[in-house]
């Protein structure tokens, strides 16, 4: 199945139905009066996370959903069947932003959430409602309000504990392999991974973290180059983020140095992502030989100036691995066990989780913006050069998130 991340979808709400124009005629009661009911509620549009889902790839292939209208009043005091609700499924960690006025709608980060996104138009009012002492046989009635409607884009952001940040081939694959059950691809080029894998952990009985393998970083993916611009609002959900070097890399690069990069890249991106808690995990100490592993160590954690916690693995024989996952969990418990303790904590860090996503879709935006005035200009410069494409597309540059493994 393909991964999608991103979808825009048209949703509207149905009409509510008119109100009923009737009067009561029988044998014996020639005049009995008004009697025209209302009618009935549009139907309203909604969005709930289904924890079964783990893509947005239908939405894709149906962009438009409209809520069934409701049905108009009848006479004998009638009342018009309201429409049906429509409820679309989404995965959970799925964000919901109306695209004309850029307002986050909701986040639906619990199974079983939901979040009405457009509402249904109220019912008319039957001339029943207008009678009177004065107005015995009124001929008022009012119609049905129209539903609303939206242009949408739902985001999904994949719901892990820990996030894997690193270089592409640095070993968050083999790593992920080593810990989990998760199988992802693992192979000796570049770029192997493609889509986020997740894998649970569990060091001991009864309890477990998930893990997020996002595919790999290279220098400058804040402005666009490579996937990494693509997986980086994966990791605003994240409690705590690995950074993977390979302390020997095939391309004999400096592992500091890009290490570096990353750090940097992730700047771009997010500030306040970047400030998040960190760890480094210096892997593949395997293809150093044993007594000059120390003294590589520790030139890189000088040239990083690193004073957060670090770890020395070898992900491929699962070296190291046990003490890292425990560290994580007990990490991860006493912060679940503050935000439930602390209704301040948990306020800052519900503000903190927006402030890193604000600042995700600024970024993505202002690239997107960048890149479609280059389509432009080039196309303009392709028109004054006497070359017309009529398929030219000023939005090549979308961020695209179809992905297949």
């Amino acid at each position: 199945m393909k991964f999608v991340d991103e979808a825009q979808v048209y949703v509207e709400a149905g009409n509510g139905g008119n109100g009923c124009l009737s009067f009561r005629r029988e044998k014996y009661a020639p005049k009995g009066g008004p009697d025209g009911g209302d009618g009935g509620d549009g139907g309203s549009v909604i969005v709930e996370a289904d924890y079964n889902l783990n893509t947005l790839i239908d939405y894709r292939y149906q962009p438009k959903y409209k809520a069934e209208n409701g049905q108009g009043g009848m006479g004998r005091d009638c009342r018009g069947i309201g429409g049906e609700d429509i409820v679309l499924k989404v995965p959970v960690g799925t964000t919901v932003i109306d695209l004309d006025t850029d307002e986050t709608l909701g986040d639906l980060a619990e199974p079983g959430q939901q979040l009405v996104v457009a509402k249904g138009g109220f019912h008319g009012l039957g001339n029943t409602r207008f009678k009177s002492s004065v107005n015995r046989a009124p001929r008022q009635t009012t119609k049905g309000k129209p539903g609303e409607s939206r242009n949408l884009k739902f985001e999904l952001k994949v719901l892990a504990d820990v996030g894997l940040l690193g270089l592409p081939n640095a070993g968050k694959s083999t790593f992920i392999r080593a810990v989990s059950k998760a199988k992802p691809k693992v192979a000796d080029y570049p770029f192997t991974t493609l889509v986020p894998n997740l894998g649970v952990v569990s060091p001991e009985p009864y309890k477990s973290f998930v893990i997020a393998d996002i595919p790999g970083l290279i220098e400058g993916a804040a402005e666009g180059a490579g996937l990494g611009i693509r997986f980086l609002k994966h990791l605003v959900r994240t409690r705590l983020m690995l950074h993977i070097v390979d302390v020997s890399p095939f391309d004999e690069s400096d592992p500091a140095e890009s290490a570096a990069a990353i750090i940097r890249e992730l700047e771009k991106f997010s500030p306040t992502l970047a400030s998040r808690d960190r760890w480094l995990v210096l892997n593949k100490l395997d293809l150093v030989p044993e007594d000059e592993r120390d003294a590589l160590c520790d030139s890189i954690l000088e040239k990083l100036e690193w004073e957060g916690p670090v770890y020395k693995v070898t992900a491929i024989n699962g070296e190291g691995t046990k003490l890292l996952c425990y560290d994580i969990m007990e990490f991860v418990d006493e912060l679940k066990a503050q935000i439930d303790s602390d209704p301040e904590f948990a306020e800052a860090e519900r503000a903190m989780q927006d402030a890193m996503a604000e600042e995700g879709r600024e970024r993505i935006e202002a690239l997107r913006s960048a890149k479609r005035a280059e389509s432009r200009a080039a196309r303009a410069a392709a028109q004054e050069a006497g070359i017309d494409d009529e398929d030219w597309d000023d939005d090549d540059y979308d961020v695209e998130s179809i992905y297949v493994p």
